[in-house]
């Protein structure tokens, strides 16, 4: 099969992890701390009703982590040698850039080869020539719909000894790739639970991923050997893997991500086609909660599909909070305060444990006004 046939079946260059997650928008400059005396790095990190716990290569559920293991080999390298992407936008051309600054040889394919052409302009890596040797471990960066049939193809191939991808979702995407025939003892679903409204190789970064949480889902069927080389990927991109099942996965990630951005999109829509005159005088406020709403639609309506009753339900209940205040604002007598009340104290309490569920990151000096 000519390399052509995977770009082609690859979907939207890197589309495939959601940019909302940990975001990396310009305001605000630092990361909210963790409470004083917390250790973000080694306490058990909160998504919705679901504990996270650090693991690290190979690790299966039931097992203790243990201590961080060192990125790098007996000789001082990475424990892998050769990676290779499919998808070229935001997350799997942040993933190259990160593995290559370890000296990790990184081959790329994409649909698209615009977006080819600059990742590896980027120096990202190198495009993935037709006789190329099997990688170690091989990158799925692209949109949800496509990952079952990118891995596929790419098993096929031979592309590598280990898959993994970073699509926001999982147990949709692990049941297609068993009814897909795939080779699951080889893949180890993953989610890098960072990112960035913009999209393409132009917006990525080598330090995406640096002291960020990326969730791997397990399954009965993977090897403790593709465990282990996932993990590597994970300590060599700087982040800190976390062990959970695809479906606690998927109802974390509508809590946390995808609910998240459908609220922060449907606020921003008011301001399309009204008056928009308020605008001038908008500040961070309407900044931070519409920031995420300039992800990419398309990308975004795949992840949506894919996720869709977690969504729905969490969706539901936001509903059913507005309604409620919108009730006790309409009603006679200056009745509504006791609702309202209500609400924004629970919003105190939430705002408290999504501050305290964050690591404690000051955002790089880099990043723009416009991000």
């Amino acid at each position: 099969m000519a390399i052509h046939d995977i770009q082609q079946i690859s979907g939207r260059a890197g589309c495939g992890a959601a940019g909302p997650e940990l975001p990396h928008g310009a305001r605000p400059r630092t990361r909210p701390t963790a409470p004083a005396g917390a250790d973000p790095a080694s306490r058990p990190a909160r998504r919705d009703d679901v504990a996270l716990r650090p693991v690290h290569h190979g690790t299966r559920p039931d097992e203790d982590p243990g201590p961080r293991p060192d990125r790098r080999d007996a000789g001082g390298g990475p424990a892998i040698r050769r990676v290779s992407v499919i998808g070229c936008g935001l997350i799997g051309t942040s993933v190259a850039l990160a593995l290559r600054r370890l000296g990790v040889q990184v081959t790329l394919a994409d649909h698209d080869p615009r977006s080819l052409l600059q990742a590896v302009r980027m120096g990202a890596g190198v495009a993935l020539p037709a006789e190329a040797p099997p990688a170690d471990v091989v990158v799925v960066a692209t949109p949800p719909s496509t990952v079952a049939a990118t891995l596929r193809e790419a098993q096929a191939r031979g592309l590598g000894a280990v898959y993994t991808d970073v699509a926001s979702t999982k147990a949709r995407i692990l049941g297609e790739a068993a009814l897909a025939g795939c080779d699951l003892r080889s893949y180890v679903p993953g989610h890098p639970m960072a990112g960035r409204e913009l999209s393409g190789p132009g917006a990525a970064r080598a330090d995406l991923f640096t002291d960020r949480r990326w969730a791997l889902c397990p399954h009965p069927q993977a090897s403790p050997h593709a465990m282990r080389a996932v993990g590597e990927l994970v300590a060599a991109c700087g982040a800190r893997a976390v062990l959970i099942g695809p479906q606690e996965h998927d109802r974390a990630a509508a809590a946390v991500s995808h609910a998240p951005y459908v609220v922060s999109a449907a606020l921003a829509a008011r301001f399309a086609d009204a008056d928009r005159s308020a605008l001038s005088l908008a500040g961070t406020g309407l900044w931070d909660v519409t920031r995420v709403a300039g992800s990419p639609a398309g990308l975004w309506c795949d992840i949506l599909g894919q996720n869709a009753e977690p969504v729905a339900e969490h969706l539901e209940a936001v509903a059913r909070d507005l309604a409620a205040v919108a009730s006790a604002l309409r009603a006679p007598g200056g009745t509504a305060s006791g609702a309202v009340a209500e609400l924004l104290g629970r919003g105190n309490r939430g705002r408290e444990l999504i501050v305290g569920a964050y690591p404690a990151v000051t955002e790089p000096a880099q990043e723009s006004a416009a991000a």
